[in-house]
């Protein structure tokens, strides 16, 4: 029984850090995004999420809860979370999308030449 009882720790643990995730990656979102992308608002997901990090931390994985916590931080990673990246232009998480330093906001900046 001490196995299984460390395999439902290892899934909590798991569970708490997927919903950290979402609400950190949630929190750094600018609130227009999220209405760009047809999502819910911000605070709506920083709720939900904060919600199923409580619950993922205060209830045993089994049950109702920590499962609707599950759910609920996997709908947000792996649909909102790529509607906001591609509403805000992709890039990585400082916003830029690559290139060189050289890059104005239309393109190379070559010197005139």
């Amino acid at each position: 029984m001490l196995g299984f009882a460390g395999f439902l720790g290892i899934i909590k643990i798991v569970l708490m850090a997927l919903a950290a995730f979402g609400l950190f990656d949630a929190a750094f979102r600018r609130e227009d995004a999220f209405r760009a992308a047809d999502k819910q608002n911000k605070v709506f997901w920083l709720v939900i999420l904060a919600l199923a990090l409580l619950v993922s931390y205060l209830f045993s994985i089994i049950g109702i809860l920590p499962a609707i916590g599950a759910v609920a931080s996997i709908v947000y990673i792996v649909d909102v979370r790529p509607a906001l990246k591609q509403v805000s232009g992709g890039g990585n998480r400082w916003g830029r999308r690559g290139g060189s330093s050289s890059d104005g906001p239309y393109g190379p900046y070559n010197g005139g030449r």
